[in-house]
């Protein structure tokens, strides 16, 4: 039996954003993204839930440092989106809607270059309290 464990941090951050499809006339995007295809955007105060899933090392018995997990969280993701407009602000979002779906995916693939690819890496993104989404979707 492996001795795999799962951590988690959970960090925050606000933005705004627009969903929108500029191949489309406005009558779609205002029938497919409803408010969210607000032209003067709207924001979230986005929850964001980091798995890391490892071997607890032999001499910390940690699976990551948590404070290392979090430095890493906040330089390379809440300093390039908190209190920014995701559609006029980030190159990551110039050309892709920012659904939390894709939201989401950015992260991971900004954070996977990052940590170790001995852990395995979950990124779960609150939009609200209700609404919220995996990736990868195990």
């Amino acid at each position: 039996m492996s001795n795999r464990v799962a951590v988690y941090r959970k960090e925050h951050f606000n933005a705004a954003h627009r969903l929108h499809n500029p191949d489309w006339d406005e009558a779609t995007n205002d029938r497919v993204f409803g408010k969210c295809n607000n032209p003067n955007y709207h924001g979230h105060n986005y929850e964001l839930v980091l798995k890391v899933t490892g071997e607890p090392d032999a001499v910390t018995g940690y699976v990551m440092d948590m404070k290392v997990l979090s430095d890493i969280v906040q330089e390379h993701v809440i300093e390039r989106f908190d209190h920014k407009n995701l559609n006029e602000d980030t190159v990551e979002f110039k050309n892709l809607n920012p659904t939390a779906e894709n939201i989401a995916i950015v992260i991971y693939k900004i954070l996977r270059k990052i940590i170790e690819p001995e852990f395995d890496l979950q990124v779960r993104l609150y939009e609200t309290e209700r609404n919220f989404v995996d990736y990868p979707a195990n």
